[in-house]
C-alpha cells in the first residue's frame, strides 16, 4: 500500500512537472525570446523556428490526440486495416507541397480563406469556407479537449471540470503570450514525450510477450495484421481502398485549406524550405503514425488470452491503452504520469493552434471588412485577435462541458469532419485548378456538397447500420492474477462483472432485411471513408458546370491565382475564348486584408 502511495506521488509530480514544463515554453517565448510586435509577429511565428520543430508540429497538427489512444484500440479490436490510411497521408504531402503551398506563399496571405476571395472576388464564397472550417473547429476541439480527460480521471482519478479547465486556461495562455510559435514548441515537446511513452510501452511489451517475433507471430494468428483487402464494397467500413482514398481527400483537406497549417507554411523563410519541410516530414509522420499502432499490437500480445473489455474492467474499446498503462507500468515510478501528461499536453498543443487560427480567421474574413475596424492599427488588431482568442478559448471550454454530458459525440466528430472537409478541398481546387470556375459556381458547389454529404451522413443513421463486429476476444486466462493488484485486490475480484453476452454479429446481419425495403439503402450504406471524396466531387463537378454556363468577363483573374501549371495548359490549349485570363486583373482587387 505505502508502494502504490508513493508511485501515485510520483506519477501526480511527473504530470504537473511537465505541464508546468510546458508553460514555459510559452513564458520563455514572450519574456526571453524576440519580442512579438505586429499582428504578423503573432499569427506566423515572430523568430526563427528549426525546420525539425516546425516538421513535428504539422506531424503531430495532422495525428491530433485521438491517434495516442484511438489507433491502439482500433488495431486491437479491428485490425489494422486502418493503418493502411497512411499511405493517403504520403500521397498528400507531395500534392499539397507543389500544388497548394506554391500559391499561398506568393501571395503570402494571414487567411486562407483569403484567398478565395482574391480568386473569386465574393466574399460569399470566402465566409463559406471560413464558416465551414470555425463550425468544424468548434464540434471537434470540444472533443479533443475531453477525449484526454476521460483517460486522466479513469487512470489518476482527476475530475473533469479539472482537466478541462486547465487544457482551456493554459490554452488562452498560450496564444496571449506566444501564438503560434508557443504552439509549434509545444508540439515538439509532447511529440517527444509521445515517442518516449510509446517506446517504453513497445519495448516493455515486447519482453512481457516473449519478444518481437512472438508479438508479430500472435498478432497474424488473430488476424490483427491482414493488410491489402482491395474489396471494392464501399459499405465496408474499411479497406486497403477506402483507406487510401479516404484518407488522402482527408489529408488533402486537413494540409492544404486549413487554417492552421498554412499559418505554418508562411512562416517559414522561403518556399524551399516548406517543400523540405513537408517532404522531410513524410518519415517523421510515418514513424510517429506506425508507433500508435505497433503499441496495440504489443497491448494484444500480452492480453491475447484476457481481454479487459470482455470481462468488464473497461467499458470503452479506447480505454484500453490507459488500462494497460495502469496495469503493467504500476512498478514503475512517474511513467503513469508521464503518459497522462502527454495525453493533457496532446490536447493542449493542439487547442492552442487551433484557437490561433480560429481567432485569425474570425477577424481577417468576418471583423476586418467591417466600417468599424477601419484604419485600425497594427497594434489593436494583434490584440483585438487575442481577445477573440480568449473568447474562443472560453467557448470551447464550454464545449467540452457539454460533450462530457452526452454519449457518442466522439463518432459524432469524426462524422463532421468527414462530411465538411470534402466542400472545403472542392472549393480550393476549384479556384486553384479550374480557370472557368467563377464565384456562383464556387457557391453553388459548397452548397450542394454540403447538402449532398449531410443527406448520405443522415441516411445512415436512419437506416440503423449494424455496427462494425470486433475480431476476435478470449477471456480463457483471466483470473485473480492475470493484472496486478494496482488494478484490483483478490478480495473482490468476484465482484468484477463479467459480461453475459458475446461480440456475435451475424445475426444482426441476418436479419438485415432492409436492403430491399429501401432503394436508398446502398447510398446510405456507403462507409464514412468516402464522404470527403463524394463531398470533394459533387463541389468541383456541379461548380464547374454552373461556372461554364454563367461565364462572364467580369469572372477574369490575374495569372499567380491559378496553378501555373493549369494556366500553361490552358493557354497551350487555347481555351481562352471570351474569358481571357491574360488580361486578369494583376492587383487582385482588394488587397487591404493581407497584413
Amino acid at each position: 500500500m505505502a508502494q502504490d502511495f508513493r508511485n501515485l506521488i510520483w506519477d501526480y509530480l511527473v504530470f504537473v512537472g511537465l505541464i508546468l514544463a510546458t508553460i514555459s515554453v510559452a513564458v520563455y517565448s514572450k519574456f526571453c525570446g524576440v519580442k512579438e510586435k505586429t499582428k504578423a509577429d503573432y499569427v506566423f511565428a515572430l523568430g526563427k523556428v528549426s525546420v525539425f520543430a516546425m516538421m513535428l508540429s504539422i506531424a503531430r497538427g495532422n495525428l491530433g490526440v485521438r491517434s495516442v489512444i484511438g489507433y491502439p484500440s482500433e488495431l486491437y479490436y479491428r485490425g489494422a486495416t486502418m493503418w493502411e490510411s497512411l499511405y493517403g497521408i504520403l500521397l498528400a504531402y507531395p500534392i499539397v507541397c507543389f500544388v497548394f503551398v506554391p500559391i499561398y506563399f506568393n501571395l503570402g496571405v494571414t487567411s486562407v480563406y483569403q484567398y478565395l476571395d482574391l480568386r473569386f472576388k465574393s466574399r460569399l464564397v470566402r465566409c463559406l469556407a471560413s464558416g465551414t472550417f470555425i463550425m468544424r473547429q468548434f464540434l471537434l476541439q470540444g472533443v479533443t479537449i475531453f477525449t484526454p480527460c476521460v483517460a486522466i480521471r479513469t487512470v489518476i482519478g482527476l475530475p473533469y471540470w479539472v482537466s478541462i479547465c486547465s487544457i482551456a486556461l493554459i490554452s488562452i495562455l498560450f496564444n496571449i503570450l506566444g501564438g503560434l510559435k508557443a504552439a509549434i514548441w509545444a508540439d515538439v515537446l509532447q511529440s517527444v514525450t509521445m515517442v518516449v511513452v510509446s517506446v517504453a510501452i513497445i519495448i516493455y511489451g515486447c519482453i512481457e510477450a516473449g519478444g518481437v517475433g512472438n508479438v508479430i507471430d500472435i498478432n497474424k494468428a488473430n488476424g490483427r495484421l491482414e493488410f491489402f483487402n482491395f474489396n471494392t464494397d464501399p459499405s465496408i467500413r474499411v479497406t486497403t481502398i477506402s483507406a487510401v482514398v479516404g484518407q488522402l481527400f482527408m489529408s488533402l483537406s486537413i494540409l492544404g485549406c486549413q487554417q492552421s497549417f498554412v499559418q505554418r507554411y508562411c512562416s517559414m523563410e522561403s518556399q524551399k524550405q516548406v517543400t523540405k519541410t513537408l517532404m522531410y516530414n513524410m518519415p517523421v509522420i510515418t514513424v510517429l503514425f506506425s508507433l500508435s499502432w505497433v503499441v496495440g499490437m504489443v497491448i494484444y500480445a500480452v492480453y491475447e488470452h484476457c481481454d479487459p473489455l470482455s470481462y468488464g474492467y473497461i467499458k470503452n474499446l479506447d480505454e484500453i491503452l490507459p488500462f494497460y498503462v495502469e496495469d503493467r507500468f504500476s512498478f514503475f515510478p512517474g511513467l503513469l504520469g508521464l503518459f497522462m501528461a502527454t495525453l493533457f499536453n496532446g490536447a493542449l498543443s493542439l487547442n492552442v493552434s487551433i484557437v490561433n487560427s480560429l481567432a485569425t480567421v474570425t477577424f481577417e474574413d468576418f471583423l476586418k471588412p467591417l466600417p468599424a475596424m477601419k484604419g485600425l492599427k497594427d497594434s489593436y488588431e494583434l490584440w483585438t485577435i487575442k481577445t477573440i482568442g480568449v473568447v474562443y478559448g472560453l467557448i470551447i471550454m464550454g464545449m467540452s462541458f457539454l460533450v462530457s454530458m452526452l454519449d457518442g459525440v466522439i463518432e459524432a466528430s469524426m462524422l463532421v469532419t468527414s462530411v465538411t472537409s470534402g466542400p472545403l478541398l472542392g472549393v480550393f481546387v476549384l479556384a486553384m485548378l479550374v480557370p472557368i470556375a467563377n464565384s456562383k459556381g464556387a457557391s453553388f458547389g459548397v452548397i450542394l456538397g454540403h447538402l449532398i454529404t449531410f443527406w448520405i451522413a443522415t441516411g445512415a443513421f436512419i437506416i440503423d447500420k449494424p455496427p462494425t463486429p470486433y475480431l476476435p476476444l478470449k477471456t480463457d486466462a483471466c483470473n485473480e492474477t492475470y493484472f496486478s493488484r494496482h488494478i484490483y485486490g483478490p478480495e473482490n475480484f468476484k465482484a468484477i462483472p463479467v459480461p453475459a453476452y458475446q461480440y456475435n454479429y451475424s445475426k444482426i446481419y441476418q436479419e438485415d432485411l432492409s436492403k430491399s425495403e429501401n432503394p436508398l439503402y446502398s447510398l446510405y450504406s456507403i462507409t464514412y471513408m468516402y464522404y470527403t471524396c463524394i463531398g470533394c466531387f459533387v463541389t468541383v463537378f456541379f461548380g464547374s458546370l454552373v461556372s461554364y454556363f454563367t461565364r462572364s468577363d467580369t469572372d477574369k483573374c490575374s495569372e499567380d491565382l491559378i496553378h501555373p501549371w493549369i494556366w500553361k495548359l490552358a493557354y497551350f490549349l487555347n481555351r481562352k475564348g471570351s474569358y481571357d485570363m491574360k488580361d486578369g486583373d494583376k492587383n487582385h482587387g482588394d488587397t487591404s486584408t493581407g497584413i
